[in-house]
């Protein structure tokens, strides 16, 4: 973790577990200018991890018979999603990402659609700190935009949109408010005391500013911890700690969240293309990792603007850790607008590859 830190990262904070003992650790600072420093208990915005609570909840309905996997969503949602896109467009296919609708954020976000050659990059993300967004406005926003593919297709293409409309659904199954659900019959099933949907752009408890490089174009990198999480709520608008991730997806992974069917499931991968270029081993809210040193892992990664965390669970769910960064985009770019390798990134794969597999030998199942 010192290593990460002394690479450029101001701050980085831990949890990892290993069968029955746990270890918490923290390097760096919460705060640039006064030096505070990062502590193992602090609270994040996890990102995109908040995918994995949305599934799970959506589950428990299938799992009721409220919601089928497969049916179309145009049969819940008909003046959301209306016409031959709601008849094509099934649960599962928002759930693993191949339903074909796009991201919306560059449309929320009007100043990235320039990236990379825009001096103003910041602009939207100034204007949008106090914003409150309907989930029907963004959805609106992803369905006009051309699609990514066709609905069902081999390979799936990230999208909040599609998070967007899967808490539409919950709303609409359960007459409940998405967060509300979310809460009581997953974070509060779970025993999680650190983890909630913030009620305002303040995140509350101990915790660290978030700074934002948008790939050397803010520079200094601003912090954004003050922040509407309306814009993706249902997408990444989770706040929670490495403590609190760990105990979520060792309960989820152990049958505790959904049960042994809905899991198995969750599992069941398709190849998607994540948002910065790459391609991953895609479930239903779950990512799965498979390592050639220590075995095959489940979880899930988020950003939001400065933030990033990774909570990855072995299969046998023996082994998990939590990582959170306050730093984000810290990538210059190279004339082409291409992402250069910063020390950063070698020192969090070292990191990750040590807090996976310790000192082991030997492949896990």
């Amino acid at each position: 973790m010192d290593g990460v830190h002394r690479a450029g990262m101001p701050g980085v904070y831990a949890e990892v577990r290993d069968g029955d003992r746990t270890w918490r650790g923290a390097s760096g600072v919460a705060d640039v200018t006064t030096g505070r420093p990062v502590r193992p208990d602090m609270r994040q915005r996890v990102g995109s991890i908040t995918k994995t609570f949305v599934a799970a909840a959506i589950m428990q309905q299938v799992e009721q018979g409220r919601i089928r996997l497969d049916a179309p969503i145009g049969g819940y949602l008909p003046q959301l999603v209306p016409g031959e896109r709601g008849r094509k467009i099934t649960v599962r296919m928002l759930l693993n990402h191949t339903s074909g609708i796009p991201d919306y954020i560059p449309y929320a976000f009007p100043s990235l659609q320039n990236f990379p050659s825009a001096p103003d990059i910041s602009k939207s993300l100034d204007e949008n700190r106090f914003r409150q967004f309907r989930p029907a406005e963004l959805i609106e926003m992803g369905l006009a935009a051309p699609p990514t593919g066709e609905p069902g297709g081999p390979t799936g293409v990230y999208s909040n949109t599609n998070y967007a409309l899967l808490g539409q659904l919950l709303e609409q199954v359960t007459g409940t408010p998405a967060e509300q659900y979310i809460t009581r019959n997953v974070i509060e099933r779970a025993g999680l005391r650190h983890t909630e949907f913030p009620d305002g752009p303040r995140i509350e408890g101990p915790h660290s500013r978030m700074y934002e490089a948008f790939y050397g174009l803010i520079d200094p990198p601003r912090d954004y911890s003050v922040y509407t999480m309306s814009w993706v709520t249902m997408g990444a608008g989770l706040v929670s700690t490495m403590e609190d991730l760990n105990r979520f997806y060792a309960q989820l992974l152990d049958g505790k969240i959904v049960n042994q069917s809905s899991l198995a499931q969750m599992q069941r991968t398709v190849p998607v293309r994540a948002l910065d270029g790459s391609t991953v081993d895609y479930g239903l809210g779950l990512h799965k990792v498979t390592t050639p040193e220590c075995g095959t892992f489940w979880g899930h990664d988020g950003t939001v603007w400065g933030a990033g965390t990774i909570s990855l669970t072995r299969a046998d769910g023996k082994r998990q850790m939590s990582v959170a960064v306050n730093l984000m985009r810290w990538n210059r770019l190279d004339s082409s607008g291409k992402p250069q390798p910063h020390p950063i990134d070698d020192a969090l794969s070292t990191l990750r590859r040590q807090a996976m597999c310790g000192g082991e030998t030997g492949v896990h199942p």
